[in-house]
């Protein structure tokens, strides 16, 4: 019995440990994003669309609505082949705080 709670509560964590980690793309953008409305945001100061089906990633790696994207976040990002983003990741300090790959 103990073996199985020990092999079940270390599978858990696994699972936790693994929420935590992320991979953001080298080839991904960096810049200052806010929402303006709907299905635009604003970074860097430019106005652009989100694609359909864009995600937005907190620092914990959670889906964030558009709407609840705190203003000025520091984030990586990619667009699609139409030019929208479709892809975001709002940075940690830690992240924020590392150069960009070259």
């Amino acid at each position: 019995m103990k073996s199985f709670l020990g092999t079940l509560l270390f599978a858990l964590c696994a699972v936790a440990a693994a929420q935590q980690l992320r991979t953001i793309p080298p080839d991904a953008k960096r810049g200052s994003m806010r929402h303006v409305q709907d299905m635009v945001v604003e970074i860097d100061g430019q106005r652009v669309y989100l694609s359909p089906g864009a995600q937005i990633r907190s620092p914990s790696n959670t889906i964030v609505l558009p709407t609840a994207l705190p203003p000025d976040s520091p984030v990586k990002y990619q667009v699609d082949d139409a030019g929208k983003v479709h892809r975001v990741w709002i940075l940690t300090p830690r992240e924020a705080a590392l150069p960009d790959a070259r």
